[in-house]
């Protein structure tokens, strides 16, 4: 298993519809990622800073970089565009957060 993490943006005065459309994630979506090889995925907001916190682990051998250019992907994508930061074609603009601490039970 593999821990990917994670920063975006919301735009300011739209977490409660972030929120309402990963509650509504839609069925073939949920399933592709998990297809793919996640196990976990997990979004958090630091809601002052309207910044979001991903964390997202998956199986060792995963096709999570083929995800992107499916039309599924595109159209998440462009569905989320209006409310965070988006690049031109209309994926969300994010960091990879570096490992900096784990503590782990054994």
């Amino acid at each position: 298993m593999q821990t990917r993490a994670f920063r975006m943006n919301l735009n300011p005065g739209q977490a409660a519809e972030y929120r309402r459309r990963h509650d509504q994630i839609w069925p073939e979506l949920a399933q592709a990622l998990l297809d793919a090889g996640v196990v976990d995925y997990r979004i958090f907001l630091d809601e002052p800073a309207n910044a979001l916190f991903a964390m997202l682990t998956h199986e060792d051998l995963h096709g999570l970089d083929a995800l992107p250019g499916t039309d599924l992907m595109q159209r998440w994508w462009t569905y989320m565009q209006d409310i965070m930061p988006s690049h031109s074609d209309a994926s969300p603009i994010s960091v990879d957060l570096l490992p900096m601490f784990q503590l782990t039970r054994t």
